[in-house]
């Protein structure tokens, strides 16, 4: 059932962001955030909630993150936290679990008034790179990478789009929860993570570019545990 229409309550958040580490791509959400001198953890336990002023839910297998938010019980927990008032922001995976409504099958968490299709482009082969150029998160074209990627195709009332390709939306947010079907993590484009920290009532660091020339497709393996 969907839970679109409630409103968080606004009450006691933190000052870090959390990143969801069941399965999918966090150590690269980690590091973007790092770089912008956000606090930011990963979030695997109910006790790692504590202090979250936002939590990103990331790419990775959607079937495979519902499954592990049922069996470690999470899901009440992300619920609860965002009507406390923690912000939210879903990326492909992330915001098919996030939508109201999923094409032909039942929501998970349903906390934002979108319609999505899972694997809106079709299969792994027709994954793709693009660019755009999106007003309200950069004065500059960001990239944009979609990997078996869902489309939102209808977004309710209190959703602003943020970018709209051809008979897609790829960007939404409502006042509390950003949805992306592409993956910002996956480039050296830090734009997107700086809003949501803004957005989170963080301060990132404002003076620095869009792109972070550091950043190449290996870096959040400083993050990774290696046995």
């Amino acid at each position: 059932m969907s839970r679109a229409g409630a409103n968080p309550s606004h009450s006691t958040v933190g000052n870090a962001i959390g990143v969801l580490d069941l399965q999918g791509d966090v150590f690269e959400h980690l590091d973007h955030l790092q770089r912008l001198g956000i606090d930011a953890r990963p979030v695997k336990q109910i006790e790692d909630f504590d202090g979250l002023a936002g939590l990103i839910l990331p790419g990775g297998e959607s079937t495979c993150l519902a499954r592990l938010l049922r069996i470690f019980d999470i899901e009440p927990v992300i619920v609860r936290k965002y009507h406390e008032g923690m912000k939210l922001w879903g990326t492909c995976a992330g915001a098919i679990l996030l939508a109201g409504s999923l094409t032909g099958e039942a929501p998970h968490l349903g906390l934002i008034d979108i319609e999505v299709q899972r694997n809106g482009f079709g299969s792994q082969l027709d994954s793709f790179a693009c660019e755009a150029l999106i007003p309200k998160i950069s004065s500059e074209p960001v990239p944009l990478t979609f990997i078996r990627a869902p489309k939102i195709l209808h977004a309710g009332e209190g959703v602003e789009v943020l970018l709209r390709i051809e008979d897609f939306i790829a960007a939404a947010e409502s006042a509390d929860i950003l949805v992306t079907a592409f993956h910002p993590e996956l480039t050296g484009c830090l734009a997107f993570h700086r809003y949501f920290a803004a957005k989170c009532g963080l301060r990132p660091r404002t003076e620095e570019a869009a792109f972070d020339p550091s950043w190449n497709m290996t870096s959040w393996t400083r993050h990774a545990r290696v046995a």
